[in-house]
């Protein structure tokens, strides 16, 4: 896809750089971080950064279900007034990720627009994709994180005693459960659907769709019985697994050519989906409109770029996941 090298921006093949052997692999991200309540060195030594509100920056993309999770941790943690949020504008082109309005991203920094600017300015002789999200540090002008997985841990207990909140997404007694439905849903889930649209040959196509779904049967029986993913507590393993699902019936379905089931098919999944999206807060970071736009004007996977104006999708109707023991979001403390 158009990307950096050398610092200057490149334009190429939309996720060329990604392709091996006819199948999708995600590059890796580079800026891995931290912050912490008092900015000391981890328990490996390392440096971090310290918590103060103001000084951090999220910048995102509705259309992106990586960016999304931030988005969703975000309000949950309560953190609005303590950390920035700029949104990309939908349609993803040659000029990569572009804001409607002037970005002012610290001192020293002049107004922009392309997001990969925040890039050259943390390396100026980076090479790579430009990816969103994007955790951005106002006082250092320069990019704190960009690796999704890392953001939401932050988020999830960086800022704690600044705001009060003591919910907690990734509780310690539920870690082996949550990291282990993180990794079978990233693999078949969150990137199986990304393998599938931007697949090269059939057989990279068969493989990734036929996980895909078996994976999709396996949710599908586990939310029979238990309320969330690791039980009876709403975690970050939830809301991982939710931004793919929102996308699914709208998007991956038709543009990614997934296309088997709907989410709408599966009594439970969609159940399941309806009840996070219905959590205070939550629907406020989906915006279908930039989903479908997204996706659709993508040359690679829809050539005409017609957006469809379905499916119709109601996330507000009923569900009847009360009918399983659940305890919301654990509570530190």
């Amino acid at each position: 896809m158009p990307q950096l090298v050398n610092g200057v921006w490149e334009k190429g093949d939309i996720a060329a750089s990604e392709i091996r052997n006819g199948a999708f692999h995600r590059e890796p991200t580079r800026f891995r971080d931290w912050i912490t309540p008092d900015g000391a060195p981890d328990t490996e030594g390392r440096p971090t950064l310290p918590a103060v509100a103001g000084r951090y920056h999220l910048y995102v993309s509705y259309l992106c279900p990586w960016a999304s999770r931030t988005l969703i941790v975000r309000v949950l943690k309560g953190l609005e007034g303590v950390i920035g949020l700029s949104a990309a504008e939908p349609v993803l082109g040659e000029d990569g990720w572009v804001y409607a309005e002037d970005q002012h991203a610290g001192e020293g920094i002049g107004p922009f627009r392309h997001h990969h600017r925040l890039y050259t300015a943390s390396d100026p002789a980076y090479t790579g994709k430009v990816s969103v999200p994007v955790l951005w540090d106002r006082q250092e002008r320069r990019i704190v994180n960009n690796e999704s997985a890392d953001i939401i841990r932050i988020l999830n207990s960086a800022f704690d005693r600044l705001t009060g909140n003591l919910l907690d997404l990734y509780p310690e007694p539920l870690r082996p459960e949550i990291d282990r439905w993180n990794g079978l849903v990233y693999d078949s889930v969150n990137n199986g659907v990304y393998r599938c649209g931007f697949a090269k040959s059939q057989a990279s196509y068969d493989e990734a769709f036929d996980g895909l779904f078996a994976m999709l049967d396996r949710l599908e029986d586990r939310l029979s019985a238990s309320r969330y993913l690791a039980g009876e507590h709403l975690t970050e393993a939830d809301w991982r697994l939710f931004v793919t699902l929102v996308r699914f019936d709208a998007a991956y379905h038709g543009a990614f050519k997934c296309n088997l089931r709907r989410i709408e098919d599966y009594p439970n999944l969609s159940a399941y989906l309806r009840e996070l999206y219905q959590w205070p807060g939550i629907r406020d970071t989906v915006r279908l409109d930039h989903i479908k736009a997204g996706y659709y004007t993508n040359p690679a996977i829809n050539p005409t770029l017609i957006v469809p104006k379905g499916p119709a999708l109601d996330f507000d109707r009923s569900h009847d996941r009360d009918r399983l023991p659940g305890k919301g979001i654990w509570q530190r403390g």
